[in-house]
């Protein structure tokens, strides 16, 4: 798909299942001050925010998709992200390399590792969604090619099923198993970037929603990518903040964390609505 020139753009970042709460609580709260994100002409998700992007342009009402935030998590089991994978990525990440032959290192070791099965991850994204079809809106899925590192993004002219693209964008290696597309095998978008807000390139006024925000690389955060794109773009960056930290948790793809993390979002987009709205004021339905 060519890239539209003119436009706002969404960008949502990962952060498991609190941090996609938190981006609910955040866009429904902005909503109710007047503030609608979803008329973005692009919505970009990585890992959390791909879940969330499709949400949000599925047809079903922001106040809804707020709501279901507090239902009782039943049939999801908490998953962790074990101490030792934080440290390999962090090793990883550290060792001097190129970028993309850093994410194949990840990648091999997410092809090795003894996950739940694929179809079990599928099944997850799939029960997240509200229809299985890719919206009208332009939505752009981010993952990376577990054998080569290559960074790839996913839209309706890529010809893949929309719950495989989101499910690729969520295959948190050592987690949950690469998904295979096309005979590729796909981990993780949030490897290259949480956020991977330089792909709002083209696109004014930009808003970046993004509950985690440590990269070893400013190259890597979603303030130094939308700094990338040039000077004279109405944009912002939002970022959990204490309490919405706080309220994530440390495992964030523990369901229990849901519900407060969806309400520290909307608590936060009432500090932040008056910003959001002067950056997006430009932008119609």
């Amino acid at each position: 798909m060519a890239a539209k020139m003119a436009g706002a753009a969404l960008v949502l970042g990962g952060g498991g299942i609190s941090g996609a709460a938190w981006e609910i609580g955040m866009i429904a709260g902005l909503h109710a001050a007047g503030v609608d994100l979803t008329t973005a002409n692009a919505v970009i998700g990585t890992s959390a925010g791909a879940i969330v992007g499709a949400q949000i342009l599925s047809g079903v009402p922001i106040d809804e998709l707020y709501s279901r935030q507090f239902r009782d998590p039943v049939g999801e089991a908490a998953r962790h992200i074990p101490i030792s994978a934080l440290g390999r990525f962090l090793m990883w990440a550290l060792v001097p390399g190129e970028e993309r032959q850093v994410r194949a290192r990840i990648g091999r070791a997410a092809l090795r590792a003894r996950t739940v099965p694929e179809s079990e991850l599928k099944s997850i994204i799939r029960t997240r969604l509200h229809g299985t079809t890719w919206p009208k809106r332009d939505l752009r899925i981010t993952a990376i090619d577990a054998e080569s590192g290559e960074f790839v993004v996913f839209t309706e002219d890529s010809g893949v099923d929309l719950v495989d693209a989101v499910a690729a964008s969520c295959a948190v290696p050592l987690v949950y198993p690469p998904v295979t597309i096309g005979g590729r095998r796909y981990i993780d978008g949030g490897m290259r970037s949480f956020a991977n807000a330089d792909l709002a390139a083209g696109f004014d006024p930009i808003v970046v929603l993004t509950p985690l925000s440590a990269a070893l690389r400013r190259s890597r955060t979603a303030e130094g990518q939308v700094e990338s794109l040039g000077k004279g773009i109405r944009s912002l960056v939002v970022k959990g903040d204490a309490r919405a930290r706080n309220a994530m948790g440390t495992q964030v793809l523990d369901p229990a964390f849901r519900a407060s993390s969806a309400h520290a979002g909307w608590a936060q987009a009432t500090s932040v609505a008056r910003g959001v709205a002067e950056v997006w004021a430009s932008v119609r339905a």
